[in-house]
């Protein structure tokens, strides 16, 4: 049967050639490939390694596609024929299964030879060449021919020495020479034409930051003197002396410094409204140099005022032309904002008119999302949302938002019917208001906004929120904020909240079945007081938070990009002075509720390396620890201030809240009883990712997760075993998965599928391999499981093998 098959394929590939050679040209040839071959000089023997690929993505056009040598997408572009409509179905077909043959023409190969020599010059490969010639398939039948190019590459230059050339001391000259402290050409680095533009538009941004708004990149040109080998000994003949200068025939505007003179803005949709000066000034009245045409009265005053950093007398520069922009487009209430600068009509002027042309945004909106989601735990839910949104609340830019949000987790693998599976279900439900100002509001405190990079916001939230663990009990959580979030510049955010106060209490509880639990003699009896734990404590958390992000803009052809983020959040200080003393080993109260005193740290270090364009290698470290003390030393933490580990952002070879904490085995009653319920006090995680690049839209990555969850204090407190405590041997109880993913690239979204499996499971320390006659352990299990691993076992991939799905980088 199979050597039918072959004969058959055999024979469709020989009629689909015979059908596109008689559409071939006499003479012609569908070209089909190419090769490059770099040969390196015989004499220095320059390193050329990765020569051949760079001068290959030169290649235009891009070969015909072709199996084992066959041009199929032509075949099929004839097959399909001319079609009679262009927006019909054969049309469509013809266009996405199709291509239109391209042939080997000798022109495009001595165009593209030039265009490789080109670029070796570009790179400092100087007194390279290149050739090309159209090599024909051998087999006279098949009228397909490939391009093949040899280039021979000379040794490649580097710089000695950059120098910055000026005329004279003015103003413009000095300021000139000062670039030249962060300048990207450095001595030792090959000469790169990319480096050089570059840095062109490197001395321009600081140039303009200086008040030069007329000045151009293109106004900068740079000679280079490769003869200085030859003119001095002492130096290696591949290297090059580097010379900026202005251009003779720049205009003197342009090294001009320029001052800030009027300042008009308008909030109407006719954006002609600012042609005429004159009747602007009719129309708004002037303040700190800035008139205001706000034909609606929607706006209040100070919005502009604060966002527009320029001020009447300020010398320009193109940070604060950058920063104006970006915190008006930031207050969410315009569609556009258009900026244009005007030189003020006088001889000698050196001031500038600027101008905004400010379009509102409808100012209440109504938005209604479905979402859907699988989890690796075996969940699957969906949740439906609505907001409500007004952009302009108080007239001042300010941002209220109303939601309201319905969803539901529900079992998708094992038996739904058993008694068993009491809480492994959820249903949530609540509504939230958050309102935003684009400003600081802070009693008897004036704060300057125009010296941060973006507007400051105070931000008031409120939230209700009930979680119901279906048949067993249900969670009301309601939380008010109090926030500022502000930042110097692009690089750092900070963000405060003085004031946050949780309340949390369980609701609905099934005392039948936890009674049966409870007296159930196979229960262990740490999982009953954690189940009591859970059902019958309410919590009254008032408490402050800070955090911090930095993410620092990489130079100009770095590869590497980091990023860190971290915080710290504290509670109960300010509520424990103004509670009552309770029995000794009771904690203090409020409203008749535990007050939880309570510290907790995160950070966050990721770090980012570009191997090649299409290969890039991706790290993570998350660490976080949450510390009860004081009047709450003796009480657990929340679940909601806890970590646990697992799932399609954490260690992704577990499922999640399946792993931990410590070398606790997951198989316990309260996993059988409401799923995977992990938790802890302290995280641990590091995570390291290949992400490669197939096509536009299909990418892959190879990874690889570490870490655990571990649990503070002693058992009583953590209602977990010994194993499950911190200790000086907690690398022991890492855990360590791998394995592959698929990702869809679809611009405005990355669909992510992970499949991974554990290579190291903690537990296993713990778990006897052989015991003696006595009863003793002789030996336990190793924790390294890669003996294991058996795809052929359906058992083993049931348990092993964990599919994430989701939407976005893991980080």
């Amino acid at each position: 049967m199979r050597s039918n098959v072959g004969y058959i394929l055999a024979i469709c590939i020989f009629l689909g050639s015979c059908s596109v050679n008689r559409y071939v040209p006499e003479g012609q040839s569908i070209y089909v490939g190419n090769k490059v071959n770099v040969q390196p000089d015989s004499i220095y023997k320059p390193n050329v390694s990765g020569v051949a690929d760079q001068l290959e993505e030169l290649i235009k056009p891009p070969a015909n596609k072709t199996i084992f040598g066959f041009p199929w997408k032509v075949w099929f572009y004839y097959w399909i024929g001319e079609p009679k409509d262009e927006g019909g179905l054969r049309s469509w077909f013809r266009k996405k299964l199709g291509e239109p043959p391209r042939y080997a023409t000798q022109r495009i190969v001595d165009i593209n030879a030039a265009n490789m020599v080109a670029f070796l010059d570009n790179e400092g490969y100087y007194r390279s060449n290149a050739k090309g010639k159209i090599v024909p398939n051998k087999n006279k039948r098949k009228r397909t021919a490939i391009t093949e190019f040899d280039a021979y590459v000379m040794p490649r230059y580097v710089i000695n020495e950059i120098s910055y050339v000026v005329p004279d001391s003015s103003l413009f000259n000095r300021d000139l020479v000062l670039a030249k402290e962060k300048t990207l050409l450095k001595k030792g680095d090959p000469i790169r034409l990319e480096v050089i533009t570059t840095e062109r538009t490197r001395i321009d941004q600081e140039l303009k930051g200086k008040g030069y708004y007329y000045f151009n990149p293109d106004y900068l040109i740079v000679k280079v003197d490769s003869t200085i080998g030859r003119a001095d000994s002492t130096l290696g003949p591949q290297q090059v002396n580097l010379f900026l200068e202005t251009k003779k025939e720049t205009a003197q505007t342009s090294l001009k410094q320029y001052f800030i003179n009027r300042i008009y803005v308008n909030t109407g949709t006719d954006e002609n409204k600012l042609t005429d000066t004159t009747g602007l000034a009719a129309r708004g009245p002037l303040r700190r140099g800035i008139t205001i045409t706000d034909p609606g009265n929607n706006y209040k005053r100070r919005i502009f005022y604060d966002a527009i950093g320029f001020r009447r007398g300020n010398m320009y520069t193109n940070t604060m032309h950058d920063v104006s922009l970006q915190r008006l487009i930031n207050l969410q209430n315009f569609r556009f904002v258009k900026n244009r600068f005007e030189l003020v009509p006088r001889s000698d002027s050196a001031l500038l008119d600027v101008y905004y042309d400010l379009a509102p945004m409808k100012k209440k909106s109504l938005q209604t999302s479905l979402s859907a989601s699988t989890k690796s735990n075996n969940l699957g839910g969906s949740e439906l949302e609505v907001k409500w949104r007004n952009r302009n609340f108080f007239r001042g830019a300010e941002m209220l938002a109303i939601k309201a949000y319905f969803g539901f987790d529900v079992q998708l693998g094992g038996s739904r019917t058993t008694s068993n599976n009491i809480g492994n279900e959820y249903i949530r439900y609540g509504a939230s208001a958050d309102l935003s100002f684009p400003r600081f509001i802070i009693p008897f405190v004036r704060i300057r906004p125009e010296k941060s990079q973006s507007l400051p916001k105070t931000i008031l939230s409120l939230t209700y929120e009930n979680r119901i663990q279906r048949n067993f009990y249900t969670t009301r959580s309601i939380r008010g904020d109090w926030s500022y979030v502000w930042r110097r510049n692009s690089e750092v955010e900070h963000t405060f909240a003085p004031i946050s106060i949780n309340f949390v209490e369980p609701r609905n509880i099934n005392t039948e079945l936890l009674g049966e639990v409870a007296t159930d003699p196979n229960t262990n009896p740490l999982d009953v007081d954690r189940l009591f734990r859970l059902v019958d404590t309410k919590f009254f958390i008032m408490g402050s938070n800070y955090s911090v992000s930095y993410r620092p803009t990489p130079r100009p052809f770095s590869k590497n990009q980091i990023a860190m983020s971290g915080g710290v959040e504290w509670g109960g200080n300010i509520l424990s002075l103004l509670a009552k003393k309770n029995a000794e080993g009771y904690p203090k109260e409020f409203l008749k509720v535990p007050i939880l005193q309570y510290v907790k740290v995160d950070g966050d270090v990721r770090y980012y390396r570009t191997i090649t364009p299409s290969i890039k290698w991706a790290n993570r470290i998350l660490v976080g620890a949450a510390k009860p003390y004081g009047n709450s030393k003796t009480m657990p933490i929340p679940q909601f201030k806890q970590y646990f580990a697992g799932g399609s952002t954490g260690i992704r070879a577990f499922r999640a809240r399946s792993l931990g904490p410590g070398s606790v085995a997951p198989d316990t009653l309260s996993i059988r009883l409401l799923g995977y319920q992990s938790f802890a006090d302290i995280r641990m995680e590091f995570n390291s990712e290949v992400r490669m690049k197939f096509t536009d839209i299909i990418n892959g990555a190879v990874f690889v997760d570490a870490g655990n969850i571990w649990s503070f204090g002693d058992s009583t407190r953590a209602s977990y075993p010994g194993t499950a405590l911190i200790s000086n041997k907690f690398l022991k109880q890492v855990a360590v998965g791998g394995g592959i993913g698929l990702r869809l690239d679809f611009s405005y979204l990355i669909f992510r599928l992970d499949l991974a499996t554990p290579f190291r499971k903690p537990w296993y320390v713990n778990e006897a391999k052989t015991v003696s006659d006595e009863g003793a352990v002789l030996e336990y299990k190793n924790p390294w499981v890669f003996n294991e691993i058996n795809f052929g076992s359906k058992a083993w991939r049931k348990e092993n093998l964990i599919l994430n799905i989701a939407v976005g980088l893991p980080f």
